[in-house]
């Protein structure tokens, strides 16, 4: 299937490595200009290396999401190489799950700013470029958003906070063409998993077998980052043109509601 991609340009927060980094080879792939930002100059220099030597038109930005000086930054450049808008994927994020009382303020906060206020932010900035040739928006969340377990905050509290942003702004938005969707992660490959069995000196492979076995998947196994890709590039496209304020479950069929 043809996703009408070429040409169009799509921002993606934290795609210098893991699930963004797949994604934006997808992109790529698919032959839409990308802008990606992260915080490792390093990895972000390899990602934009590969993503070239693919023959992408890219632009590679370091920049903290949660600096609002970083992200008008990151918008502007994007506007400044590609003249256009056309896809904003919030994925910036990582996994910080814990009992409430081994939780401080600063724990709340840095949660919040990261995972919350970044993407509203940055949802803010980009909505009158999207708007210009209608666009699309998509969050990327998790599970736990909707099914939040013990000792999973302040991470299921501030996922669940961006499903709220997802239904809200599809409502907004519909009427300037720009739709607006969420994925929510299960247990799928991503640089966090890899540097847990980096830590505890184990195989990547002998992670994701463990996790399978232990988290209940009804499908058996990890999810791939390809998989998530090939679902985001999807919300993206003009072939998703009449999907908005949708979440959808990335998972294996594990969390326990559609």
């Amino acid at each position: 299937m043809d996703l009408e991609l070429e040409n169009k340009a799509v921002l993606v927060t934290g795609g210098s490595n893991g699930l963004g980094r797949a994604l934006c080879h997808r992109l790529v792939a698919e032959g839409a200009a990308v802008a990606f930002c992260g915080r490792d100059p390093e990895r972000i220099e390899e990602t934009r290396a590969a993503l070239e030597a693919e023959g992408g038109q890219v632009l590679a930005v370091a920049a903290d999401v949660t600096e609002h000086a970083d992200l008008a930054r990151l918008l502007e450049g994007t506007l400044e190489r590609f003249g256009r808008l056309d896809g904003l994927v919030n994925n910036a994020g990582r996994g910080a799950a814990r009992p409430l009382l081994e939780l401080t303020d600063a724990d709340w906060d840095e949660d919040l700013a990261l995972k919350l206020a970044a993407a509203t932010r940055l949802c803010s900035l980009g909505l009158e470029a999207l708007s210009r040739q209608g666009g699309s928006i998509v969050n990327v969340l998790a599970i736990g958003g909707k099914t939040p377990g013990s000792g999973s905050m302040p991470s299921s509290v501030s996922r669940a906070a961006g499903l709220a942003l997802t239904k809200a702004l599809s409502k907004e938005a519909g009427p300037t063409g720009v739709r607006v969707n969420a994925v929510m992660i299960g247990l799928v490959e991503s640089g966090q998993w890899e540097r847990r069995a980096a830590a505890a000196g184990t195989s990547l492979d002998a992670l994701y077998e463990d996790m399978a076995r232990g988290s209940g998947i009804p499908l058996g196994r990890v999810g791939r980052a390809e998989e998530f890709a090939d679902l985001v590039a999807f919300l993206l496209s003009p072939r998703a043109g009449y999907v908005s304020g949708a979440a959808i479950n990335l998972d294996g069929g594990l969390c326990a509601v559609v």
